[in-house]
């Protein structure tokens, strides 16, 4: 079953990046990315001037911080980072690796995107985080209990600003699904996604059709080899 867009959107794609040591080329990302920092809390970006998608996010922050201050402390709390750049797999995940909310640029920056979304989807990684710390692991098993727990937040904050009948509505009925196609959560399901993922990310810097291909045969070797006995 493929999820609408108002469900991919909230993070579900892959909730959770599961590598617990940051990779040389993320190390390096946040050393390009343009930040600034609020109660603590680091947030970057790798787009260029005059960074809109920074601003979006401190502007989320803030409207948390009027409307929910206990899910707000719960943010700068749990999570060292908020960090925008292009996600293959998602359009926003729990970075374990580097214990931060990260955000696909493109989600961001869609024209159609409200801050009440952002914030909602910050409040949902926040809860990740915060499971991670109580020793929650975010394993194939348990994931669409632990989404389910994320979404409920998302739910409780929404309650708290005005006009977010729609959202809210959303939420319900992506909370209905999980109980529904808990397949949706397994490993095979999260691998074919990245990959798709991937080659949509190629296609959105405008890769030429050779390197895309290419890079499609090496993922697979790549996941032939993972998988090999």
């Amino acid at each position: 079953m493929q999820l609408e867009s108002s469900q991919r959107s909230r993070g579900l794609a892959v909730a959770v990046k599961l590598d617990r040591r940051p990779s040389r080329i993320d190390r390096l990302g946040l050393w390009l990315s343009r930040s600034s920092t609020i109660d603590g809390l680091w947030i970057g970006t790798t787009e260029s001037k005059p960074y809109p998608a920074l601003r979006r996010v401190e502007e989320a922050l803030q409207l948390i911080r009027r409307h929910d201050a206990l899910n707000y402390s719960r943010i700068v709390h749990n999570l060292d980072r908020i960090w925008v750049h292009l996600l293959p797999d998602a359009r926003a995940h729990y970075d374990l690796s580097l214990n931060a909310c990260a955000l696909d640029e493109r989600y961001v920056l869609d024209e159609r995107m409200t801050l009440e979304r952002i914030a909602s989807t910050i409040v949902h990684e926040a809860t990740h985080a915060r499971l991670e710390g109580w020793g929650i692991i975010y394993e194939e098993k348990s994931r669409y209990r632990i989404e389910a727990v994320c979404l409920r937040r998302e739910l409780n904050f929404l309650k708290k600003l005005p006009d977010t009948g729609l959202m809210q509505e959303e939420i319900a009925r992506t909370l209905e699904w999980c109980e529904s196609d808990q397949a949706y959560f397994s490993d095979a399901s999260f691998w074919s996604r990245e990959v798709q993922g991937q080659i949509d990310t190629l296609r959105y810097l405008k890769a030429p059709d050779w390197f895309v291909q290419f890079a499609m045969w090496l993922i697979r070797r790549r996941r032939s080899r993972l998988s090999a006995p």
